[in-house]
C-alpha cells in the first residue's frame, strides 16, 4: 500500500477544506465483508488533482459531484481526483470492505465463550481507509455523521450517542453529526454489549463490554466509574476548556492491539483491563493511568490535533504526564509517580539507548510518511515525553504550565497545531526562553548521566558537585539522609535542597549525608549514580529509606547500572535477595522483580549461572510470601506467587498446588494463576497435551483460548514446536492475540536444544510474514516472536544479515534492529565484550 508523504499531505491540504462525511454502514451481509457507502462535501480552493483512500475488498461505485468515476482507476488504496474545479464538490464511495482478524480496521471477534459476535474500529494513523474512503490526513478534520445496519438486538455505539431508528428488526441506528474531528478519531462498534450507564456533570458516561465479561465489569464499575468522575473533575478544574463531547463512552473490546485508543466520546481499551482474576494494586492503578491518560487526550489530541505524525509526542507525551498528574492529585493512587519511575520511565530509558533512538520532537522533515510515523510510537514519545514534562513543569512552575496549556486550546480549538505553536503558548504564559529549553530537551537524543562527587570544604561543611555526562540542564532535588539513631537500618531525610545542574555546588554544615540522592523525588529524566559512601549506605540500607519513590530512585540507579556494565547481574541480585522481601509498595516489587527474572535470569548472566539465578529469586519470593500472611500486602504477595510460579525449577510444589486448588497462605488459584501455572508446568515437560486440553475445556473464554495456545506450544516437545511454527508462519489463520500467545510459549530458555533449529528459519520466514499480514503481526513477530533465549553471537550475526536486505517492512524492521541492540547489550554484560 502507498504511504501518505508529508510533501502529499500538505498539498492536499493547501488544495482541500474538507466540511462533512455522511457514512453508512452495513453490518448484515456476512462473516467476511461489510457495506461502505461514503458521501464527502469538500471544497477545493483553486483548480487541481488530489486523490482519496479506500482499500476495500470490492470497490462496487464512486461519483464525483453525480458524475460516475472509473473504479479500475483506483490504484491500490487511491483513487485519483484528477480534475478538481474551484469550489463546492460531493464525493460518493460505495464499497464492500473486509472485516479484519488483527485488530486493523473493522475488527470481527467472535467470543468463544457464548458464541455472541462483536465488531469495533481501530483507525488510527492511516486504517480508517479499511472501513470508509476519505481524505487520510489528521489536518483535514470534518464534521462526521453517520447511520449503522446492524443485527437485531445488537447494541450501535460512535462519537456520539448512536439512537435506533425505524422498527427494530431493520436494526438501523444514527449517530448525530460530531465536531470537527481528524479521520483517525472517528469509531464505530457493534455487538450485543453488555453495558453499565450512569450521569455525571449533565453527560452520559457508560461502560461497555461482552457479555461474557458481565459480571468481571458489574464488579468493577463502580470504581471505574469513580475514577471517571474524578478524573473528569480535576481536569475540569485545570483546564479553561470544557469536555467538547456529548458522551463519554468506555468500551472495553476483544483483542484490541494497543492499551487503548482516545476516540472522541468512545474510548476503546483492551478487555483485559475487565480483570477475570486478581489484579494487584499496581494494576489497577495501570488501568486508572489508561483511562486518565486517554481522558487527556479529548483536550490534547482530539481538541487541539497535531498537524503532521512529527508531533505525536505532543499528543502522548502530554496525555503520558497529565495521567500521572491527575491521578495522584485526584485518586487513590497518589503513588503514582512511583509506578512511573521504575516501571513506565524504564520503557523510555531502554528506548533512548537503542541505536533507533530519536528526538522526543522529531527534525522538520524526519517524519517523510506515515510508515516513518509507526516507529515513533514507543518509549522515547510516551515515558521520555512525559518525563520532559515534567521537568518543564519543575523549571516553569505549575501554574504557568497550564496558563500555556489553556492558552494553547484557547487558540487551536478544534484545529491542528504544532510545536512551534505550543511553545509559543507556554512562552507567552511564562515569560520564559522556552524555546531554548525545547532545542535542549525535544530535539537531542540520548540519556544524561549524573554523578555526584562530595567532600568537605576548608571550614568543614560538606558540599556536592555533579559530573555530568550530557548537555541538557536539570532541575533536580537531592536528598539527604543519615541512620535513624533509633533504628540505623533505617534512614531519615535531613534535607532535599534543589539543585540545578550545571550550576554551582551545594553545601550544608556538619558532617556529610551517609547517602547522597541525586534527583530524589525523580522529577528529572537522567541515569544517576551514587558516591562511594552513598553507595554502601544503599546496600546497607535500601529498604529502611521512607519514601518508595526514593527507593524507586535507587534501584532504578543499581538497573542502570548493571546494564551499563558497571554492577555485575549478580550484584543486583544479591540486593534484590537483601532488600525486596522488605518492600511495601507494589510497584517496586514488580519493577524489580521483573527486571531480575526477565532480563538478568533470562539475559544477562550466562547460561551455567541461570538457576542460581532463579534459585535466588525463588528464595526472595519465599520471603516475600512469609512477611506477607498476614494479609497486609496483597498486591507484593501475588506479584511474588507470579514470579515464584515463573522461575520454579521443580513441578512439584506446583502440581501441588494445583490440587490444592491455592497457594499455601493463599491466594486461592483464579484462571490467570491456573494458566500460569500450567504454562510453566509445559515449559518444564511437566503436563500433557491432555491436561492443556481439560484446562481449556474449563475455560473456554478467550483467555483460556489463549492460555491453551501459549502451552501447547511451550510443550518440550518435537512435534508440538512444528505444529507451533506452522501455526505462526505458514496457516495464516491466527487473530494477533492467537499468534502472539503462540509465540510467548515458543521461545524458552530451558529448550535451547530444542528450538536452536528454528532459529535459521526464523528471519526468512517472519520478513515473509510481515509483508502478507501487515502491521500489526509484524510488530508482534518481531518482538514476541524473536528468539530471546538464543543469546550468542549466531543469532545477531543471523539478524544483521537480515537487516542488510531491503525485505524487511518499515515495522519488522525496526523491531529487529531493536531486538539485536538489546541482544548486543546482553552479549556485552555476559561476556564483557
Amino acid at each position: 500500500m502507498p504511504v501518505l508523504t508529508h510533501a502529499e499531505a500538505q498539498a492536499r491540504a493547501a488544495l482541500l477544506d474538507v466540511h462533512r462525511y455522511t457514512i453508512d454502514l452495513d453490518l448484515t451481509r456476512g462473516e467476511e465483508h461489510f457495506r461502505s457507502t461514503t458521501v464527502i462535501r469538500f471544497t477545493a480552493r483553486e483548480p487541481g488533482g488530489t486523490f482519496a483512500e479506500v482499500r476495500p475488498r470490492t470497490l462496487l461505485a464512486a461519483a464525483l459531484d453525480g458524475h460516475p468515476l472509473d473504479v479500475t482507476a483506483l490504484d491500490d488504496n487511491r483513487l485519483p481526483l484528477p480534475a478538481l474545479t474551484p469550489g463546492e464538490h460531493e464525493l460518493r464511495v460505495e464499497a464492500d470492505m473486509a472485516y479484519s482478524r488483527t485488530g486493523e480496521g473493522m475488527h470481527r471477534f467472535t467470543d468463544p465463550a457464548d458464541g455472541e459476535t462483536y465488531l469495533y474500529t481501530q483507525l488510527f494513523l492511516d486504517d480508517v481507509q479499511r472501513v470508509f474512503a476519505a481524505f487520510d490526513q489528521p489536518d483535514l478534520k470534518a464534521e462526521f455523521t453517520a447511520t449503522v445496519t446492524a443485527p437485531p438486538g445488537w447494541t450501535v455505539l460512535g462519537n456520539t450517542v448512536a439512537t435506533p431508528v425505524g422498527p427494530p428488526a431493520e436494526g438501523r441506528w444514527h449517530l448525530p453529526v460530531t465536531p470537527p474531528l481528524s479521520t483517525y478519531f472517528v469509531a464505530f462498534a457493534a455487538g450485543p454489549w453488555h453495558t453499565v450507564r450512569t450521569e455525571h456533570a449533565g453527560l452520559p458516561f457508560a461502560l461497555h463490554c461482552r457479555r461474557s465479561l458481565a459480571p468481571h465489569l458489574d464488579a468493577d464499575a463502580d470504581d471505574l466509574f469513580d475514577i471517571t468522575r474524578r478524573c473528569f473533575d480535576r481536569f475540569h478544574e485545570i483546564f479553561d476548556e470544557p469536555y467538547p463531547f456529548d458522551s463519554y463512552d468506555q468500551a472495553f473490546v476483544p483483542e484490541f492491539n494497543f492499551g487503548a485508543m482516545e476516540n472522541p466520546g468512545l474510548v476503546t481499551f483492551r478487555d483485559e483491563l475487565v480483570f477475570r482474576s486478581a489484579a494487584t494494586d499496581t494494576e489497577r492503578h495501570n488501568r486508572a493511568l489508561t483511562m486518565a491518560h486517554e481522558m487527556a487526550h479529548m483536550w490534547f489530541g482530539n481538541l487541539v490535533t497535531l498537524r503532521w505524525w512529527d508531533d505525536i509526542w505532543l499528543n502522548e507525551s502530554f496525555a503520558e504526564y497529565m495521567g500521572y498528574q491527575v491521578l495522584t492529585d485526584a485518586t487513590r493512587f497518589e503513588d503514582s509517580w512511583t509506578e512511573f519511575g521504575i516501571g513506565r520511565k524504564a520503557w523510555g530509558y531502554e528506548a533512548d539507548q537503542r541505536v533507533t533512538t530519536h528526538p522526543v520532537a522529531p527534525a522538520p522533515g524526519a517524519v517523510r510518511d506515515t510508515g516513518t510515523a509507526l516507529l515513533n510510537f514507543d518509549g522515547i514519545s510516551y515515558a521520555k515525553g512525559a518525563s520532559a514534562l515534567r521537568q518543564l513543569v519543575a523549571w516553569l512552575g505549575e501554574k504557568d504550565f497550564l496558563a500555556g496549556i489553556n492558552d494553547h486550546f484557547a487558540r487551536h480549538r478544534f484545529g491542528n497545531a504544532d510545536l512551534d505553536d505550543f511553545i509559543d503558548s507556554l512562552a507567552r504564559a511564562s515569560g520564559r526562553d522556552v524555546r531554548a529549553w525545547a532545542d535542549h530537551w525535544l530535539r537531542t537524543t540520548g540519556v544524561d548521566t549524573l554523578t555526584p562527587r562530595v567532600g568537605t570544604t576548608a571550614d568543614g561543611r560538606w558540599r556536592l558537585t555533579v559530573d555530568q555526562e550530557g548537555s541538557r540542564p536539570h532541575r533536580l532535588a537531592v536528598g539527604l539522609y543519615d541512620p535513624d539513631p533509633a533504628a540505623p537500618h533505617r534512614l531519615v531525610l535531613r534535607d532535599r535542597p534543589t539543585a540545578e545542574i550545571p550550576g554551582e555546588p551545594l553545601t550544608g554544615p556538619g558532617p556529610r549525608p551517609a547517602l547522597v540522592l541525586l534527583n530524589d523525588g525523580d522529577l528529572t529524566y537522567a541515569k544517576i549514580r551514587l558516591d562511594p559512601a552513598s553507595r554502601d549506605t544503599a546496600v546497607r540500607a535500601l529498604s529502611g529509606i521512607p519514601a518508595p519513590l526514593s527507593r524507586a530512585v535507587i534501584w532504578n540507579a543499581v538497573r542502570d547500572m548493571v546494564r551499563d556494565g558497571e554492577l555485575a547481574p549478580a550484584a543486583h541480585l544479591e540486593t534484590t535477595r537483601a532488600h525486596l522481601p522488605h518492600e511495601r509498595d507494589n510497584a517496586v516489587v514488580q519493577g524489580v522483580l521483573t527486571f531480575a527474572r526477565t532480563q538478568i535470569a533470562d539475559l544477562y548472566l550466562p547460561a551455567e549461572e541461570r538457576d542460581a539465578a532463579l534459585a535466588t529469586l525463588r528464595a526472595t519470593c519465599h520471603d516475600l510470601l512469609r512477611r506477607t500472611e498476614d494479609g497486609t500486602a496483597p498486591g507484593p504477595r501475588l506479584t511474588a506467587v507470579r514470579t515464584l510460579i515463573d522461575s520454579t525449577t521443580d513441578p512439584a510444589p506446583l502440581h501441588d498446588w494445583l490440587r490444592a486448588g491455592t497457594v499455601p497462605g493463599g491466594p486461592a488459584l483464579d484462571p490467570g494463576l491456573r494458566w500460569r501455572i500450567l504454562a510453566r508446568l509445559a515449559v518444564l515437560g511437566a503436563t500433557a497435551p491432555a491436561d492443556i486440553d481439560a484446562a481449556l475445556a474449563a475455560d473456554p473464554s478467550a483467555t483460556g483460548q489463549e492460555g491453551a495456545a501459549r502451552c501447547r506450544a511451550a510443550l518440550p516437545d518435537a512435534a508440538a514446536k512444528e505444529t507451533a511454527w506452522r501455526a505462526l508462519y505458514e496457516d495464516d489463520a491466527l487473530s494477533a492475540y492467537l499468534w502472539t500467545a503462540t509465540a510467548q510459549g515458543f521461545w524458552q530458555s530451558e529448550q535451547r536444544d530444542l528450538v536452536l533449529p528454528y532459529r535459521d528459519r526464523y528471519y526468512p520466514a517472519v520478513t515473509a510474514l510481515a509483508a502478507r499480514r501487515g502491521t500489526a503481526l509484524a510488530n508482534s513477530a518481531g518482538n514476541h516472536g524473536f528468539p530471546r533465549p538464543l543469546v550468542d553471537h549466531e543469532t545477531l550475526r543471523l539478524g544483521e544479515r537480515c537487516l542488510a536486505g531491503t525485505e524487511p517492512t518499515p515495522a519488522l524492521r525496526r523491531q529487529l534492529t531493536d531486538r539485536l541492540d538489546d541482544l548486543r547489550r546482553a552479549l556485552a554484560i555476559r561476556y564483557g565484550e
